[in-house]
């Protein structure tokens, strides 16, 4: 007949991940009973989640399940108190941005450029690549993401820390999600500072190949902000669209990013042209070849150009991106293309 010691033998070969120590050892063994061969425990995990909780339930039950005279294995997953945590770990091992790959900040100089609509696909198509990706909506005076993917949820917390609401495969946090959606932010400088460094630092945005961040336009307390707590992991990528005005902006924002030593993976065009149903020739709207001088000026690679499309349009208004309602769009496929430019621009750096 199996008993609590052939249990607890069972158990003590399977370790945390993280800590490389046994599970019995750090306490995460909880509530272990044995009862004519049924047996029951918690699991005491960090967080809700643990990306390795599936992995460690098998594990158990597989263990106990190969002792003689055992006929059921129960697993009650629980989440740790703050306490316990702090006991495990000085800092929270899935907090902040410690198991974030990449960042990848979208910028521009100004706003009506597409910036948010360039964040949202671009990390969309990391997403449909197969990376984990994370989107943060730092835009704190108009927040549009909660807009563009249709989130009206407000985000829960554990552990004082946010847990980012998933959505389209990506892990996705935006103030706009935890005020009233016509509710103005009247903010100055030093409040917007701490409520940025709290999305950066106070969201468990847990293990992420990328995360995604959609700047505030310009250069002020908000860029400057996020530049300061993200350096040296973040790169840059700008956004702009063909006609001058754009294109001064951007320089100024280049200036901004360089003085912080940010890396600037390239630029991206939106805008660029127009394609009419009655002629197959592109209508240049708001000028042309913009962004191609402005690579060449600026020493930064052009990763692509982007059309004005009605597609692009309906679905940042419906709540369902374009990388996920559009089977058949050119800008979809030149998204693609942007994301693997991306993952090519940080392997190389």
């Amino acid at each position: 007949m199996v008993n609590l010691a052939n249990v607890n033998d069972a158990l003590r070969g399977i370790l945390d991940p993280e800590l490389k120590t046994s599970l019995l050892e750090l306490g995460m063994i909880r509530d272990l009973n044995v009862d004519d061969g049924q047996v029951t425990m918690s699991l005491a995990l960090t967080t809700s989640r643990c990306p390795h909780k599936d992995e460690l339930v098998r594990l158990i039950k597989d263990n106990i399940k190969a002792l003689q005279g055992v006929a059921d294995v129960d697993v009650h997953l629980v989440t740790m108190s703050k306490e316990d945590v702090l006991q495990l770990f000085p800092r929270h091992p899935l907090a902040g941005l410690s198991k974030v790959r990449h960042i990848l900040a979208v910028a521009s100089g100004k706003g009506g450029v597409g910036k948010t609509t360039i964040a949202v696909n671009t990390a969309l198509a990391l997403a449909a690549e197969g990376y984990r990706v994370g989107l943060l909506d730092a835009d704190v005076y108009g927040p549009s993401v909660p807009v563009m993917l249709a989130l009206k949820e407000t985000p829960e917390s554990e552990n004082s820390l946010l847990l980012p609401v998933e959505k389209y495969g990506l892990n996705v946090m935006s103030l706009g999600m935890m005020v009233n959606g016509e509710e103005a932010f009247i903010w100055r400088g030093p409040m917007v500072g701490k409520a940025i460094r709290q999305l950066l630092d106070q969201v468990l945005w847990g293990e992420l190949d990328y995360l995604v961040v959609d700047l505030p336009p310009g250069t002020g307390d908000p860029s400057i902000t996020i530049a300061q707590s993200i350096v040296p992991k973040a790169s840059v990528l700008l956004v702009t669209t063909p006609q001058e005005v754009a294109l001064a902006d951007v320089r100024r924002a280049v200036g901004l990013f360089r003085k912080f030593d940010l890396n600037i993976l390239g630029l991206v065009e939106n805008m660029s042209y127009f394609i009419c149903g009655h002629n197959a020739e592109p209508i240049q709207i708001f000028g042309q070849g913009g962004g191609e001088r402005l690579s060449k000026e600026l020493s930064l690679p052009l990763m692509g150009t982007i059309p004005i499309e009605l597609k692009i349009r309906e679905s940042g208004d419906s709540g369902i991106p374009l990388m996920v309602s559009a089977s058949e769009s050119e800008a979809k496929q030149i998204f693609k293309n942007i994301s693997r430019r991306i993952v090519e621009g940080f392997a190389e750096n």
